[in-house]
């Protein structure tokens, strides 16, 4: 985080008079991954502010953002499609979802379709 635009990500601070004064930020703390066959994964087709193109949206995903792009990855590969992830949802472009659904439960997730 640069210096110049650290005051942006500082909650609840306004001005100290102290000349030591050193604002800490709070760390939020990184989920560990569930194993797979406690994760329960909703898979549906979604097409809302994407300009009518249709994805393939998974949502659920409780774990670590490397365990989540690891998911994605491996998802992206197998139906030979693009896609990304944030947060906690997955997108895969097209309407992919039996395809999605079947490598999921091969992979020992929980998932079903919406």
């Amino acid at each position: 985080m640069s210096k110049k635009n650290d005051w942006k990500h500082r909650e609840g601070v306004v001005y100290s008079t102290n000349s030591d004064f050193d604002y800490t930020y709070e760390q939020q703390a990184e989920a560990e991954t569930l194993p797979p066959a406690k994760q329960n994964l909703r898979i549906q087709m979604d097409n809302a502010g994407r300009a009518g193109k249709q994805v393939t949206l998974i949502t659920g995903f409780i774990g670590t953002a490397a365990d989540l792009e690891a998911l994605t990855k491996l998802l992206k590969s197998k139906c030979g499609v693009g896609g990304s992830s944030k947060g906690s949802e997955i997108l895969i472009q097209g309407d992919v979802r039996d395809k999605v659904l079947a490598l999921l439960t091969k992979e020992g997730y929980k998932a079903r379709k919406i």
